[in-house]
């Protein structure tokens, strides 16, 4: 079997079976950062899984030596070969992969720009109708239905209406105006980024499709654990609970509400045991070791 079968081969079970797999686990409502950092690792691995298939598949006839440019070469870190002039196989081979990899690239800064475009143009919007709270550290919204939500990125902005004044406590503010306060802390918006830059590339892809759903999901739980830390559970839980009606948030912007706030309020409310220090280990290790594992099915016919 060659390289580019099994790299293939590996980008399907990745593309396709580990997305399964990992939904069926109930270790990552309990251990949000580190299922984040998989699903990120399982979109590193597939792309570079099929960038270095195609560098492959496009010089399939190469005859590598055993020695460091024989194992850059089978890696795709160079076109080295024998013939003193590259051949369009040779170009083929090269610019296919990093092709791969700069699409994604170009789709994550595209996805940034658009998240920071709208994020700016409602920032706008707040200037004119908006006033500041010293006291709260947010932008108030004169509105009567509840809503709060955070701008994060350039100039980061947590924004709350006066109807979710009215309506919450002192305790579900504080909560809220946390849980809000963590989506700018952990750029947040960076990582739904990353995840809906490879939903762009590979749409009709399970692990994409799942990748941003779970993505936008685990960030909410996130900062549910964040405004944990301020507050009790049952007065997070009601926070949210008054807050699941609110509307949608702005483009760019993240709100505690939202599709997963059923799912989130069911985890607030039970209590929920971290996962044993080994588990966390071993999952740590995978999502470091995974984006790695590409590189060594290319490179291995080279070194054998």
């Amino acid at each position: 079997m060659n390289a580019a079968t099994a790299l293939l081969g590996y980008a399907a079970g990745v593309g396709f079976l580990a997305p399964r797999l990992l939904l069926r686990s109930a270790w990552p409502h309990r251990a949000p950062v580190l299922a984040v950092a998989v699903w990120h690792g399982l979109t590193v691995s597939f792309t570079l899984a099929v960038a270095l298939a195609a560098h492959h598949l496009a010089a399939p006839a190469e005859h590598l030596h055993a020695n460091l440019i024989g194992v850059l070469h089978s890696c795709g870190l160079t076109t080295a070969t024998a013939a003193p002039y590259p051949t369009i196989a040779d170009r083929l081979a090269i610019a296919l992969p990093f092709s791969v990899v700069l699409l994604m690239l170009g789709c994550f800064v595209y996805e940034v720009l658009l998240g920071r475009r709208a994020r700016s143009r409602h920032r706008q919007v707040l200037d004119m109708v908006g006033r500041r709270s010293r006291h709260l550290c947010a932008t108030i919204l004169e509105h009567d239905l509840p809503a709060a939500y955070s701008l994060p990125g350039y100039k980061p902005r947590v924004v709350v209406s006066a109807g979710a004044l009215r309506l919450l406590s002192p305790g579900q503010l504080e909560a809220v105006l946390e849980h809000e306060r963590a989506h700018i802390a952990g750029r947040h918006h960076l990582a739904l980024a990353a995840a809906q830059a490879f939903a762009r590339v590979f749409r009709r892809l399970p692990l994409a499709h799942h990748a941003k759903e779970q993505t936008s999901m685990l960030l909410e739980m996130i900062a549910d654990d964040r405004a944990l830390r301020r507050q009790s559970r049952e007065v997070l839980a009601a926070a949210m609970y008054e807050m699941a009606a609110a509307k949608a948030a702005p483009a760019g912007a993240f709100a505690m509400g939202g599709p997963s706030a059923g799912v989130r309020l069911r985890r607030v409310l039970t209590p929920q045991r971290r996962p044993h220090f080994a588990l966390r280990g071993s999952v740590a290790a995978a999502a470091a070791v995974v984006p790695v594992i590409p590189l060594l099915f290319g490179c291995i016919p080279a070194i054998g």
